[in-house]
């Protein structure tokens, strides 16, 4: 079923691909394997990658088995296999999958360096499946902002990132005030194997997954539920920002999931929470009523595909419309813990309409005791409060995203 196995695929903790490349080679041979051997990997993992099992996990497991390989050859087999899936519409099936990489690739230098030669009809039509123009609008700077390589997100300790740059360089820090604790990487190390990571003093996250916490806004004291908290991503996030005070409930269906929670939060020094196992249901974790909830809900992850662009290829509009009602589901069920004054906020990285404001509309019509709060971009100084604010990767650099909050009446 694919609500389960989509049940937190998430943007919040770095994906292995293009933001994984960065990892330390071990064993490292004299001499890195040419561009044929670059090419050789990139087709074993095209070829094995399947709707079960994606791109960037059987690209993991490769590049891990391959001891001798150099960060730098590591970073070209990934930026092959993602080039092949973000040029696909572009290549000749009844070529050699090698010719196609390396077309792919030929592709993706083109478009760096000249975008306008490529029409927005023919982008629109080769560059997405036909089945996306059904579930929502599909729009050309949408479709380009697919077409470029993901940017690397990185959040500081809370009123640590100017420091946290001066440390890693090759930063750029994206404000000033709250913003100054998002950081774009653009360098080439390995940050999994900085002391700073290691130190719990930074964490690889989604430019639009760092805007739902802040729009969560929860404070020092206060007791919150990330009810789909996954392996963890937000819920450090909210952590941070209550100062490690006051509580957390996280909870996920998958326990391997929540193992991997606790080992992020011990490294960053997390200790206000509590993981539980939640199946989705009307029956609660606990009876805690809580000053805020955060439904960041499985969805099918259109919001992700410049980031992971396999999954445009894998993801069909029958799962759209499957994870709507487990979407409105989770809403529905989570809201029951959000005590009267509390937040309610929900969340997913995706742009179709029925997994954004349809989930919305069919929330307030079984929940009536809830009132729609305006939200604001955090992302965006003087940005304008809206009913429901949808992130898009051509504006923020970042996921697409769509988020909506709610305040439970007091009468």
């Amino acid at each position: 079923m694919l609500a389960l196995r989509a049940a937190k695929t998430g943007p919040d903790l770095a994906k292995p691909g293009e933001s994984m490349i960065r990892i330390k080679a071990q064993n490292r041979i004299a001499r890195p394997p040419g561009q044929l051997g670059v090419l050789s990997l990139a087709e074993k993992v095209i070829r094995a990658a399947t709707r079960e099992q994606p791109a960037d996990g059987v690209l993991r497991v490769e590049l891990k088995g391959q001891k001798g390989l150099w960060p730098e050859e590591r970073a070209r087999v990934s930026r092959a296999v993602f080039a092949y899936y973000r040029w696909r519409g572009w290549l000749d099936e009844r070529k050699p999958m090698r010719e196609q990489v390396e077309s792919a690739l030929e592709l993706a230098e083109r478009y760096a360096s000249e975008p306008q030669s490529f029409t927005d009809a023919e982008l629109i039509a080769r560059a997405v499946p036909g089945w996306l123009a059904t579930v929502m609008k599909v729009t050309a700077p949408w479709v380009r902002a697919l077409q470029t390589e993901p940017r690397l997100w990185l959040r500081a300790r809370r009123g640590q990132g100017r420091a946290l740059a001066e440390k890693l360089g090759d930063c750029r820090v994206l404000g000033a005030d709250s913003l100054a604790d998002t950081l774009e990487y653009r360098g080439r190390s390995d940050l999994f194997h900085t002391k700073e990571f290691r130190a719990g003093e930074f964490e690889l996250q989604d430019l639009s997954s760092q805007a739902v916490g802040r729009i969560c806004a929860p404070r020092p004291g206060e007791t919150w539920w990330d009810a789909c908290a996954g392996e963890g991503g937000k819920m450090l996030h909210l952590s941070d920002l209550m100062a490690n005070k006051g509580l957390i409930w996280a909870s996920d269906r998958a326990g391997w999931r929540l193992a991997t929670l606790k080992r992020r939060a011990a490294r960053a020094g997390v200790f206000n929470y509590r993981a539980v196992a939640w199946e989705g249901g009307s029956r609660l974790p606990t009876k805690t009523k809580f000053d805020g909830v955060l439904v960041d809900a499985p969805c099918s992850g259109i919001g992700t595909w410049h980031r992971n662009p396999h999954a445009r290829w894998t993801t069909m509009a029958e799962d759209v419309k499957e994870l709507s009602g487990v979407q409105q589901a989770l809403l529905l069920h989570a809201a029951g813990g959000v005590k009267p004054g509390g937040k309610l906020v929900y969340a997913a990285c995706t742009l179709a309409d029925a997994e954004t404001k349809r989930v919305v509309e069919g929330f307030e019509r079984g929940c009536s005791q809830f009132a729609r709060l305006a939200v604001r971009n955090p992302l965006a100084l003087g940005s304008v409060p809206v009913d429901l604010l949808m992130l898009s990767p051509q504006e923020s650099g970042g996921n697409g995203m769509c988020v909506a909050a709610w305040v439970r009446k007091t009468e």
